[in-house]
């Protein structure tokens, strides 16, 4: 396979583009629109213009029916024409502090327009939220005051939401300069990125309240494996959501950790364009081009193209890396309120001289080995393929009556060639250098997942008093069938380092490893949910929800020499139900609880073979909320604590007959934790993310667990922008710091134990807006170049100080 490209050609382009639209100025974000839309009922009207702009409009269906909106032909920003929607029908739109609109019967024409309403004009307003998925892009903020819809399908705001959310807004990934999944994670409140070996492996992990996350999405719909922190690209998407503690009302199975939602770009509204070059440390170059916009004068059908490509080395010897990135998305208004998406992402992703760890932390004599950051534990000849595939369509229609259907639908397919060679078999003799071997062998496979969402969501009555109700179903299928091979022992062949000291990764060659024989795996999961919103009264809402899952896993193994094996497990009509209250005590601050089930079939194998009994407990949480400065600001603090039964925990230097790990089911498992957190603007140009969080797992005899989790973790970046200076100055600095982490059993003996001590890191950024178009961008990261183990079992080091300058232009 060749998937060689001519970086120098891509950033040239992007160079030329960014010089071209410099004397260009910037359309504002409430830009006019051309509108072409005849005169109709008043509740469509409205409907259509917020499948169109994204606006919030409050609309109760008795006090529009019978209404009619006059035509609207001309071009007006989205605000002009809901006023112009609104002429003569006796309602006016007043902005709510949640950024949206409330219809309320009009004021006297005398009166000005902000008059006080006596309680009682105020219709009952229900908040229809445009089928348009809420945008970051372009918001200067590090929050979102919009409804999200990723923990029970209910578009609450993060005040409403009783569980801890963090939202990454591509402006705060801009300003950071960040582009890979695994990097927003790191900065992420509450969230501990392990890292044993180099991107896209499977020995990397990320945590969260002392558990693996295993819960990921696409635009809400669940995905297969953790590909996403293993080569993930930032390019495609608007923010990242993560949501703390268990989430199975949506996922069905999963742990208590969190779920990790990515959000695509979507067209905008008129047209746009963003070319963008960076370089960096280790010979690391970027390019990148997103154009979107109208593809006809109504405005009715809108796409968008992303693309980019990255090359570059690494501090580590031999490792270098190059992505090929390509996304399309379109958005086609089939009528005023309904919308038809489509699109396609891609991302090539290859690896030279990859390991899945560093090398051993001790020497054959059992003192501690300290190696160089730069020093590999990979054979030269050590690669990675990673190709993800995705294709996608979505349909959004909204009734008149405030009731919307949504259907998604997803295929990934993922194409992976590994070919692992890396140097973690025995340990250095300190004299001789020898004793050292390889781990070696190949894995390669195209698992292929369909999985599709559909639910409706609304409001009614119930005892005089307005609430909301989703109802929906969701189905997944995924089927893999990799080739075998022989893993780590491969006949004849000698794995033996001679003299460390002497290694360049060249020999020993790599092996000759012919397939052994094939095996499928077919996993389907469906479940059936439903949630609602009930509000007893103006402060107070309940959440009530529940899904009825059914998991199902088939596998075959046929070996070319032996009997095949076959093998089915299945868990079917399992209950997950939810419950949360929230109280608004004031206009900006509110108080909450949630408990919800943890319940998830379980991959790992006892010393007997047999897989260990599902993963089950229980999650609490409570909290306060606090949205400030017109909801600019949000605040939160929270409390938890999980009780599980049946957690997976490795017994050392022990397998299962197939020579994988072996586990044991520990029983009466808790956790216990708090967070800290707070996102969004300080005070005018003045944005900060920062969250404090402490997490200690322990079991039933009260020994803590994932030790090698830190307890405490903070994180914290904030930017200024100086618009005295210039055309605008921008300056930031983020701090990272972690406690004591450590694990056992390790070294020659089997009993040593490391730990790496609690440190910190500090990374700054500065931007330069050149003109409007036109900036100049400056990343520096671990300022300090503070040495540290990103895990605890093997010597992998995280990165030393390093640059990153981005120009970047705009149309």
């Amino acid at each position: 396979m060749n998937h060689r490209w001519n970086a120098p050609r891509l950033t040239a382009v992007a160079l030329l583009f960014c010089a071209a639209t410099a004397p260009i100025h910037a359309q504002a974000v409430d830009a006019p629109i051309d509108w072409q839309q005849p005169a109709q009922p008043l509740g469509g009207a409205l409907t259509a213009l917020a499948v169109r702009t994204g606006l919030i409009v409050g609309v109760d269906a008795a006090a529009v029916r019978g209404k009619q909106a006059p035509a609207l032909q001309g071009r007006y920003t989205p605000h002009e024409a809901l006023q112009r929607l609104l002429a003569g029908s006796g309602l006016q739109a007043v902005r709510d502090p949640n950024g949206g609109y409330a219809l309320r019967a009009a004021a006297p024409s005398s009166a000005p327009p902000e008059a006080a309403v006596p309680a009682g004009a105020t219709l009952g307003a229900i908040q229809v939220n445009a089928s348009r998925d809420t945008v970051t892009e372009g918001s200067g903020s590090y929050t979102t005051d919009a409804p999200l819809t990723s923990t029970t399908r209910l578009p609450m705001t993060l005040r409403e939401t009783p569980q801890s959310v963090t939202v990454i807004t591509r402006e705060r990934m801009q300003d950071q300069g960040i582009t890979q999944v695994a990097d927003v994670l790191r900065q992420t409140p509450g969230l501990s990125f392990i890292q044993s070996g180099n991107a896209g492996t499977d020995a990397n992990s990320v945590y969260a309240r002392g558990f693996v996350v295993e819960n990921y999405q696409v635009d809400g719909i669940p995905q297969t494996g953790s590909w996403l922190t293993q080569t993930g690209d930032l390019a495609f998407y608007d923010r990242v959501e993560v949501i703390r503690g268990a989430t199975g009302l949506l996922n069905g199975v999963g742990t208590p950790a969190a779920t990790i939602n990515l959000v695509r770009k979507r067209p905008t509204q008129d047209f746009r364009a963003s070319a963008a070059l960076s370089a960096g440390s280790w010979n690391t170059f970027r390019g990148e081009v997103d154009i979107g916009g109208p593809l006809n004068e109504a405005n009715t059908l809108r796409a968008r193209i992303v693309a980019a490509a990255q090359d570059g080395d690494s501090w580590i010897d031999r490792y270098s890396e190059r992505k090929k990135l390509f996304y399309g998305i379109v958005e086609a208004d089939l009528t005023p309120a309904t919308r038809l998406t489509a699109g396609v992402e891609l991302q090539q992703h290859h690896n030279d001289g990859t390991a899945r760890s560093g090398l051993p932390l001790y020497f054959s004599d059992g003192s501690l080995a300290n190696f160089a950051r730069s020093q590999s534990a990979a054979a030269s000849w050590a690669r990675s393929y990673q190709d993800q595939r995705q294709f996608f369509a979505a349909l959004d229609h909204r009734f008149d009556n405030g009731w919307a259907l949504h259907a998604s639908f997803n295929q990934s397919r993922r194409g992976y060639d590994d070919v692992i060679g890396y140097a973690l078999r025995g340990y250095v003799n300190r004299a001789s250098g020898a004793g050292l071997g390889l781990w070696a062998t190949r894995w390669n496979s195209q698992p292929l997942q369909n999985a599709a969402d559909i639910y409706a969501s609304g409001p009614f009555e119930l005892f005089g008093r307005k609430h909301e109700l989703v109802v929906g179903y969701n189905i997944s299928r995924t089927k893999d069938s990799p080739p075998t091979y022989a893993n780590w022992t491969i006949p004849g062949y000698d794995a033996s380092i001679p003299n460390f000291y002497l290694w360049n990764g060249d020999w020993p060659a790599e092996p000759f490893n012919p397939r052994t024989g094939s095996s499928q795996t077919a996993t389907n999961q469906t479940g059936a949910y439903a949630t609602a919103r009930l509000r007893p009264t103006d402060t107070l809402s309940v959440i009530l929800g529940t899904r009825v899952s059914r998991w199902t896993e088939r596998t075959r193994r046929v070996p070319f020499q032996g009997s095949a094996t076959f093998g089915e497990r299945s868990e079917k009509d399992v209950v997950t139900p939810y419950a949360g209250v929230v109280w608004d005590f004031s206009r900006q601050w509110s108080a909450y609880a949630s408990y919800t089930d943890i319940f998830k079939p379980q991959t790992n194998k006892a010393l007997a073979g047999d897989y260990l009994d599902p993963l089950e407990g229980k999650a609490y949480e409570i909290g306060i909320k606090g949205a400030l400065l017109d909801e600019r600001l949000n605040l939160g603090a929270a409390a938890f604590e999980v009780r599980q039964d049946n957690l997976a925990v490795r017994l050392d230097n022990q397998f299962a007959p197939d020579g994988s790990a072996a586990y044991r089911a520990a029983q009466g498992t808790t956790t216990r934790g708090y967070e800290l957190e707070a996102a969004g603007e300080l005070a005018p140009d003045w944005q900060i993310g920062a969250g404090y969080s402490h997490s200690v797992s322990r079991d039933a005899a009260g020994a803590r667990l994932n030790t090698q989790v830190p307890k405490n973790l903070l994180k914290l970046f904030t930017s200024y922008r100086i618009a005295g200076i210039g055309n605008g100055l921008t300056v930031g600095g983020g701090l990272n710091w972690q406690s004591a982490s450590y694990s056992r059993n390790l070294g020659p003996s089997g009993s040593a134990t490391f730990t790496q001590g609690s440190y910190a890191t500090l990374d700054l950024m500065a931007r330069y807006q050149i003109s409007r178009q036109l900036s100049l961008a400056v990343a520096l990261n671990n300022v300090f170049d503070k040495r540290y183990h990103t895990s605890t079992t093997t010597s992998f080091y995280g990165a030393p100080r390093n640059l990153t300058v981005t120009l970047r232009g705009t149309y």
